[in-house]
C-alpha cells in the first residue's frame, strides 16, 4: 500500500500536512475526511513513486496500441470498465502487458480511477496517455480518448519503423565494410610480411605498403588495448551524455548536423505538435499540455525553447512569439501557430502541421539515405582498393626488378 503526502486543514482551520497509507488518492481522501481533516492537496509520496518506477514494466508500443483500441471497443459496447480490464488481461499473451493489466485491474477494483492506476506504471503508460485518460474520464468521453491514443501510438510506431527501415541498409553497409577491412588487415595482410622484409631493409617499400603493414602490426599487437580504450570511451561518453551539458551538446549536434539535422528537427517538432494538439483536443489545459508535449521532442534544445514559451504564456503572452524568438522553430510553423491562435483553432492546426512535417521529413530522409548509400559504397571501395594496391605495387616492382 503506497504512502500519500497531503496538505490539509483540520476542523479548527489550522494548516496541517503529513503522510497516509492508502490504496488510491480517493481512499486517502476518504480516510482523511473520516478524521475530519479536509485535504487541499493529495499526491503520492516520492518514495512510493520511486518504488513503483522500479517495479514498473516496459510494454512494447504495438501491444499497448491494441490494448487501447480493444478497451475502447468494449467500453463503447457497454461493458463495464472493470470487466473490460479483466477480459483484456485474460486474452493477452504478452507477459509484461498481462502483469501490468493485472495490477491496473486490482487498483481499479479498489476504487482507484483508471488514470491513477495507470500512472503507477510510467514505463508502460506515458504521461501523455495518463493525462488524456484523465481528461476522458472527467469529461465522460473515455472511449473516444482511448481510440485517439491508439491512433497516436500506432502513428508514432509507424514513423519509427520508417526511420529505422530507411537506415537499415546504410548501417548494413557500415558493418559489412568494417568487417571486410578488419579481416583483410588482421588475416590477409600479415601473410605478405615476409615477402616485403627485403624491400623494407633496402628502403624500397612504397609508403602505402609501409603504412598498411604498420596498421596491421598495431592491430595485431595492441588490439586488446584498443578494445579497452574503445569501451572506456563509450562508457565515458554515455555518462557525459547523461549530464545536462552532454544532453545539450548532443541536442545541438542533432539539430545542426549536415544532412540529417533538418530531418531530426522536423520530426521532433512534428512529434511536439501532434502530442500538443492531441492533448488540447481532449480537453487538457494548454500549460499542462505544453509541459507534457515538450518531452515528446526528444531534444533538450527544443524542450528548453518550449519551456521558455510556457513561461511567456503564464505571463499572458502568445505561444507563437517566444517559439519564433528562440530561432529553433521554422518560420512557417511559427506563422501557422500565430494564425491558429488568432482563429482559436490551435489544436487542429497543430495536427495539420505535424502531418505536413512528417510527410516532408519522410521525403528528405529518403533523399539523404539515397545519397548516403553510394557514398558508403565509394568509401568501402576506396579502402579495399588501397589495401590491394598497397600489396600489389611492391610485388610488381620486385617482379620487374627480377
Amino acid at each position: 500500500m503506497p504512502d500519500f503526502e497531503y496538505t490539509a486543514r483540520n476542523a479548527s482551520g489550522a494548516a496541517i500536512s503529513g503522510l497516509i497509507a492508502a490504496n488510491s488518492p480517493q481512499d486517502a481522501l476518504a480516510q482523511l475526511t473520516a478524521r475530519q481533516i479536509f485535504p487541499l492537496k493529495i499526491e503520492m509520496a516520492e518514495t512510493a513513486k520511486t518504488q513503483q518506477k522500479q517495479v514498473s514494466r516496459r510494454v512494447p508500443a504495438r501491444h499497448l496500441a491494441s490494448f487501447y483500441s480493444q478497451l475502447a471497443d468494449l467500453l463503447k459496447s457497454g461493458v463495464p470498465l472493470l470487466r473490460s480490464l479483466e477480459l483484456l488481461e485474460g486474452q493477452t499473451r504478452q507477459p509484461a502487458l498481462k502483469a501490468v493489466l493485472s495490477e491496473v485491474r486490482a487498483s481499479v477494483a479498489n476504487g482507484t480511477r483508471l488514470y491513477d492506476a495507470m500512472r503507477i506504471h510510467p514505463k508502460a503508460f506515458s504521461e501523455l496517455v495518463c493525462s488524456m485518460v484523465r481528461a476522458g474520464e472527467e469529461g465522460g468521453f473515455l472511449e473516444d480518448v482511448l481510440k485517439r491514443i491508439a491512433a497516436v501510438t500506432e502513428h508514432q510506431e509507424e514513423m519509427k519503423s520508417k526511420v529505422i527501415g530507411a537506415l537499415v541498409y546504410p548501417m548494413f553497409l557500415v558493418v559489412v565494410g568494417t568487417a571486410v577491412v578488419s579481416i583483410l588487415i588482421v588475416f590477409f595482410v600479415p601473410k605478405f610480411a615476409g615477402t616485403f622484409d627485403a624491400m623494407k631493409e633496402r628502403g624500397e617499400l612504397p609508403w602505402a605498403t609501409s603504412a598498411l603493414m604498420g596498421i596491421s602490426e598495431s592491430v595485431q599487437g595492441y588490439w586488446h588495448f584498443g578494445l579497452i580504450a574503445l569501451i572506456a570511451i563509450i562508457l565515458g561518453l554515455q555518462q557525459w551524455f547523461a549530464t545536462d551539458a552532454g544532453k545539450a551538446f548532443w541536442s545541438r549536434f542533432e539539430l545542426r548536423s549536415p544532412g540529417l539535422g533538418r530531418v531530426v528537427r522536423s520530426l521532433a517538432i512534428a512529434r511536439f505538435c501532434r502530442v500538443l494538439g492531441t492533448l488540447m483536443q481532449n480537453g487538457v489545459p494548454l500549460l499542462q499540455s505544453l509541459r507534457i508535449a515538450k518531452d515528446a521532442t526528444g531534444n533538450q534544445v527544443l524542450a528548453d525553447a518550449i519551456d521558455h514559451a510556457t513561461d511567456n504564456i503564464t505571463a499572458g503572452k502568445s505561444l507563437a512569439r517566444p517559439l519564433g524568438a528562440s530561432g529553433e522553430f521554422p518560420v512557417e510553423v511559427v506563422e501557422m501557430i500565430a494564425v491558429a491562435e488568432e482563429a482559436n483553432n490551435l489544436e487542429n492546426v497543430l495536427i495539420g502541421i505535424s502531418d505536413n512535417l512528417e510527410r516532408r521529413s519522410d521525403r528528405e530522409l529518403q533523399m539523404v539515405v539515397r545519397l548516403l548509400e553510394p557514398v558508403l559504397l565509394l568509401l568501402m571501395a576506396i579502402v579495399v582498393l588501397f589495401v590491394f594496391v598497397a600489396l600489389l605495387v611492391p610485388i610488381l616492382q620486385s617482379s620487374g626488378a627480377a
